[in-house]
């Protein structure tokens, strides 16, 4: 097992479905301040209006549809991204359903935190590893690398 230590300043990415990003809005601006602490990366249309609600700087990449997701997955295993919050919606079908599983398979394959509920967000932004540095556990992957097809 390896390590990766997650600074005091993270780097936060976040996403939201179509029918989740007034959640998302609401939340967002609920921890402002907390949020401003940190570096802020989304998909989009998420995006714009985040910084319009905010007024946070936030790097904004492609809509999910086109691209986004996978921009946030592949940013999460080059270790460029520390915390994801996507609020997806569950009761909706989504026209990029697998780049949505994907995004949450990397998260998982690359521990790093991440909520999919508002319930969730809170638990992860109120926590003390939010302002501190944390070493996250990785699996080492080496084995799997290196296997003979």
């Amino acid at each position: 097992m390896t390590h990766k230590k997650l600074s005091a300043n993270k780097t936060i990415a976040l996403v939201a479905h179509d029918h989740r990003k007034d959640d998302l809005i609401k939340w967002a601006t609920a921890n402002k301040d907390a949020l401003s602490q940190h570096s802020l990366i989304a998909t989009g249309t998420t995006g714009r209006l985040l910084e319009e609600h905010l007024g946070l700087p936030i790097k904004r990449l492609l809509s999910g549809p086109l691209g986004g997701d996978q921009q946030i997955g592949a940013l999460i295993a080059q270790s460029e991204i520390d915390v994801l919050i996507f609020f997806w919606d569950p009761m909706e079908a989504q026209p990029h359903d697998p780049d949505v599983k994907a995004l949450l398979r990397v998260g998982i394959v690359w521990n790093i935190p991440m909520a999919c509920d508002v319930a969730t967000a809170d638990f992860l932004i109120s926590s003390p590893y939010m302002k501190s540095t944390y070493n996250a556990a990785l699996t080492d992957y080496d084995e799997y690398k290196n296997r003979k097809l």
